[in-house]
């Protein structure tokens, strides 16, 4: 079993305008960032379209169909939100990204995949069940893990958020469900203004963990190991899902928090590392935020050099 590359250039089309932090560069770097010799071991796989009837285990029809609806004709933007854009390449696109997490998902599950990153966009942990916001289109994290559960038979299923940003629309659709665990670590305060310590879910299956604006890594590390990593052992999941978004780096001009590169290569392995313990090494990270391209670059290297090292 191997590490496993998901994109497709079609989410390359998805245009969000002029002066939009969410652009296509952000992907051409990350991918630029995996053309090195170190990762001539990374297995490729086009990213596959996801079907209507997977993510409408998600998303209501009305969403679903408003979306599909209203792509505008060539240099035209549509807007779901005054953040949240379609251009006439953006329903392909957000089809391929949480296609790539399905299929992903389905691989980690049959045995074919040790674990997967999913190079895609647009991003997905803002979206809820009838809206999109915060860039994001679909929510590409619940319909793999909806996925896992259909199709698979998973009963207990983690989504661990890394995002700068609170995932709204994750914990939204997670809230209810015993069976899904949702732990985000964001900046207190910051976009979209949810995520408080006492959103807790059913039974305590949100973990929200608010860090104030100018942390750095030894207490973000500290958080991630003495309070996420023992809840998400104690969940026990059969499959880990990552929103790994990159916004937390000092240099991301869209928050205000102090990670480093290092930071992300670390927090892979020991999120590896309770994957292997837990559930076969079951773990699809999905590529959320990040907007310095540099940074982005240079810690999804570090990402994925992780994941293939573990």
């Amino acid at each position: 079993m191997s590490t496993v590359l998901f994109t497709h250039p079609a989410c390359l089309d998805h245009d969000t305008g002029d002066y939009h932090p969410e652009c296509a560069d952000r992907l051409r770097a990350v991918m630029a960032a995996l053309e090195g010799e170190e990762f001539a071991n990374l297995y490729r796989e086009e990213a596959p379209l996801a079907t209507s009837e997977q993510i409408l285990r998600v998303h209501s029809r009305d969403y679903l169909e408003l979306v599909g609806d209203n792509a505008p004709a060539a240099g035209q933007l549509y807007h779901l939100d005054p953040d949240t854009v379609l251009s006439g390449g953006s329903w392909e696109a957000a089809l391929r990204a949480a296609g790539a997490v399905v299929a992903g998902v389905d691989g980690v599950l049959d045995g074919s995949y040790r674990n997967v990153f999913c190079a895609v966009r647009p991003p997905g942990h803002h979206a809820g069940a009838g809206f999109g916001m915060g860039f994001c289109v679909f929510n590409n994290v619940a319909i793999g893990a909806l996925q896992a559960r259909v199709v698979h038979g998973v009963e207990r299923i983690a989504a661990i958020d890394l995002d700068v940003h609170h995932g709204n629309g994750t914990q939204d659709i997670f809230f209810a469900d015993s069976g899904l665990f949702y732990a985000s670590i964001h900046q207190s305060g910051a976009f979209p203004g949810t995520g408080l310590a006492g959103e807790t879910g059913v039974a305590g299956n949100i973990l929200n963990i608010p860090m104030p604006a100018g942390t750095a890594s030894g207490p973000w590390r500290a958080a991630v190991d003495e309070v996420i990593l023992p809840r998400l052992r104690a969940f026990a999941p059969q499959l880990i899902l990552v929103s790994m978004g990159f916004d937390a780096h000092a240099a991301d001009p869209m928050a205000h928090m102090r990670l480093t590169t290092a930071d992300y290569h670390w927090v892979t392995n020991r999120l590896c590392e309770i994957a292997a313990e837990r559930c076969a090494n079951r773990l699809v990270s999905v590529l959320e935020g990040g907007y310095d391209l540099r940074a982005l670059a240079m810690s999804s290297a570090a990402h994925v050099r992780a994941l293939m090292g573990f």
